[in-house]
């Protein structure tokens, strides 16, 4: 061999048998199983196996094939009962989970029809990576009652706080399928407690990063691995029980699924596996199809990246051509080297499915072949394709955009079709708007994970009604928002504020946006507890509007700082006025630092007393504001949720502040005379950009991503450092420097300047 490897080293060509040779040394020489680009870069359908040929070749009833997938509804339905019943993380209470079904070659063909569907999305990356790495190595292999792991988004998920349980379906000794059982964990042992860093500069600050491996054998978990991974995260407990509740999640699924071999028949399963995904994907292809040829895009933007103030381009352009489609994301912000917001292209994928299946053709099955027609198109090294070094554990910013901005542009092709499988409706809220926490419990217990306050985004304006208030969240339709007195008995935390619905702070339009909520939140019977926020929008909207609606407000967070609200409850409580504009504006609390920031805000105590405020968003409005039925605006003002004054200034309903009767006529001119300025103000759409196109962003703007054309160069102007340009063909990954060192920068030149004038 050392003879073959040394003609190869000097270039020598090979013979055949000298290069069978060389790739089985390699084969068996590995050093590390790495994300496999083959794999994570593929979302296409598996071809058709020989077994799957061979059944689909042959004559099958079609009513037996429904009987068949109504039995794996009810199996996947029944377990996830199990697992939301039975699990420990806060997720698993609250509906942040979903099973799932495989064919044998890996790609996802049935979820439950509760749970999250970007959950099951990724899961066919792990699967495939299992079959093509372990099945066939002497030192792992595949085997009835074996079960596999896995969290890292870099082999396939959403982000690492969620874990996947992976168990393959054997019948007659032949590999039949996959289930998998996944659950939004939380707490992984990351450097902030909760699971999703915002101070991650490197993966290596991520916590757990499992590639995926078997943890079970036998249907028994292997308990010196369980040992590893309690030992590797703050909530030991959580771990150990969730990964029964999903190995016991898989075996009872495989239970089901060898009961539906045995009363139809093994090829009725594998038949009915794949005939899902083939209708599926025939199904998108011609609906497809039947769209109007072109190009309809937006360019949307994060404001944060969790650490400083930035302006990340986050831009789509839908392009459909016959029965193809491509989602182009070039021009995005390059990778951020050292900050966690970067989204991994798998995650990237399994949010837009989601969008797909929940939002633009929500009747079609939540599987593989709801997407596989759809090319993606991105900047390599950019923030939603970045390498595999950058961290990734706060990918929620830019994930949940995908949950929401695909059907907003779709909304352009699909207006004027005559057939529609859903209202045409702006965007859902689209922001992880909760508190993340961690720390030292009343019970003398080190927890950390996060609050359901994120399973009720609102809902955006439709084209022929309102959006819901504090519905669902963007990324699952079936989701709860859990029970505040529970978590309170067992976290530190109280809840000041919960879910009380915000006022004035919606989208505005024709049909509004359904309203977020408040959350108030304090510490009471700890000193080492604390909270962490990840969301943007602080200072550009997130969720935008459609056809003339209104995005979203922009939502900050606030702290009262060095108080305690209990000693003002019990002292003075007629002092409080407990909402966010209330505490902030009044300041009635004495002694109080009160502060505004950037929605994200990294781990940080609250000593007892003290107040964190956040705002769970609205979704965007739809149409024009001048034409909202004027009894609609009055209902809202009913209802509480809108104030008199923005209901005269935005929606120009002219009215009686005291008997609420409109006054239609009054209405009608006034809305007609704002009509007529907008003309006035108008101008051709050359004249508009010579006044407002500009050749690049303002030199002091911290932007990141293409200016003007996608295609052109990407800008990168960190704060503190010189502005770059690179090809949009040769993106590199951008170095953040440390906030604090920033400051200390600034405040060390304020006091040489001091220092300076002082001496003269």
């Amino acid at each position: 061999m050392s003879e073959h490897l040394n003609r190869a080293a000097s270039g020598a060509s090979l013979n055949s048998e000298e290069q069978r040779l060389l790739d089985e040394f390699l084969n068996e020489n590995r050093l590390f199983y790495a994300p496999d680009p083959d794999i994570m870069r593929n979302h296409k359908l598996a071809p058709r196996s020989a077994t799957e040929q061979r059944v689909l070749g042959g004559v099958l009833d079609d009513n037996i094939i429904n009987l068949v997938r109504g039995r794996f509804n009810s199996a996947l339905d029944e377990v996830f009962t199990m697992v939301e019943q039975t699990g420990v993380a806060p997720g698993a209470k609250w509906g942040d989970l979903v099973s799932a079904l495989f064919t044998a070659s890996g790609d996802l063909t049935q979820m439950g029809p509760h749970g999250i569907v970007g959950f099951a999305a990724v899961s066919h990356y792990p699967v495939q990576f299992v079959r093509k790495y372990w099945m066939h190595d002497a030192s792992v292999g595949v085997r009835d009652g074996d079960a596999f792991i896995h969290n890292d988004a870099r082999y396939g998920n959403i982000h690492n706080t969620d874990q996947s349980m992976i168990m393959p379906v054997f019948h007659d000794g032949e590999l039949v399928c996959w289930i998998a059982s996944t659950i939004h964990e939380g707490e992984n042992g990351a450097i902030e407690p909760g699971g999703m860093p915002a101070i991650a500069e490197s993966k290596f600050d991520e916590g757990l990063k499992m590639c995926p491996f078997k943890c079970a054998e036998n249907f028994e978990l292997k308990r010196d691995l369980v040992t590893f991974l309690q030992n590797s995260v703050r909530d030991p407990k959580l771990q150990f029980f969730d990964m029964k509740v999903k190995l016991q999640a898989c075996v009872r699924l495989r239970e089901r699924m060898l009961a539906i071999i045995e009363e139809f028949g093994c090829d009725y399963v594998v038949a009915t596996l794949r005939r899902t995904l083939e209708d599926t994907e025939a199904e998108v292809k011609r609906r497809i199809e039947e769209m109007p040829d072109g190009v309809c895009r937006i360019n949307t933007y994060l404001d944060t990246s969790l650490r400083e103030h930035v302006l990340a381009k986050w831009p789509i352009a839908i392009t459909v051509e016959g029965e193809r489609m491509s989602f182009d994301f070039r021009g995005a912000c390059p990778e951020l080297r050292n900050r966690s917001i970067n989204a991994a292209l798998g995650s990237l994928k399994a949010s837009l499915l989601s969008n797909v299946v929940l939002y633009i053709w929500p009747d079609l099955p939540a599987n593989q072949g709801a997407f596989s027609p759809i090319d993606i198109v991105t900047n390599r090294n950019s923030l939603l394709d970045p390498s595999d070094d950058a961290p990734n554990a706060m990918s929620l910013l830019p994930l949940f955009r995908a949950l929401s901005t695909p059907s907003l542009v779709m909304a352009k092709f699909l207006y004027c079709m005559p057939r529609r499988y859903t209202a045409i409706n702006a965007s859902h809220y689209n922001q992880p708007a909760t508190f993340v926490y961690g720390g030292l419990t009343q019970h003398i217990e080190v927890t950390g994970n996060f609050c359901a306050d994120i399973n009720g985004n609102g809902a955006g304006g439709r084209e022929d009604n309102d959006g819901e208030h504090a519905m669902s969240p963007t990324f699952g339709s079936f989701a709860d928002t859990g029970e505040f007195e529970l978590a309170e008995e067992e976290l530190p935390f109280v809840r000041l504020v919960a879910q009380k619905l915000t006022v004035d702070r919606m989208g505005f339009g024709k049909y509004r946006g359904g309203l977020g909520y408040e959350q108030i939140v304090t510490v009471k019977g700890s000193n080492q507890f604390g909270f962490m926020t990840g969301q943007c929008g602080a200072k550009h909207p997130s969720a935008y509007g459609l056809f003339g609606g209104y995005a979203c407000p922009a939502y900050p967070l606030a702290k009262i700082k060095d108080v305690n609200v209990f000693d003002t409850m019990r002292d003075a409580p007629e002092r409080i006025q407990f909402s966010m504009v209330d505490l902030m504006n009044e300041q009635a609390i004495p002694g109080g630092r009160y502060v505004m920031q950037d929605a994200g805000m990294p781990f940080e105590i609250c000593a007892e007393g003290e107040v964190y405020m956040i705002c769970q968003g609205a979704g965007g409005g739809y149409g024009d504001v001048l034409e909202r039925d004027p009894a609609l605006v009055m209902q809202d003002i009913e209802d509480a949720i809108l104030t008199p004054a923005v209901a005269r200034d935005i929606y120009a309903v002219v009215f009686d502040e005291q008997t609420r009767l409109v006054d239609v006529a009054a209405t009608a001119a006034q809305r007609a005379a704002l009509r007529k300025a907008r003309i006035a103000r108008g101008a051709p759409f050359d004249d508009f950009c010579a006044r407002w196109v500009t050749p690049g962003p303002d030199p002091a703007l911290p932007y990141f991503g293409a200016w003007g054309d996608n295609t052109g160069p990407i800008l990168a102007h960190a704060p503190g450092a010189a502005p770059i340009s690179m090809p949009a063909d040769a993106v590199q990954g951008v170095m953040l420097s440390n906030p604090k060192d920033r400051r200390i920068a600034e405040l060390e030149a304020e006091v040489a300047a001091l220092r300076a004038r002082a001496t003269h």
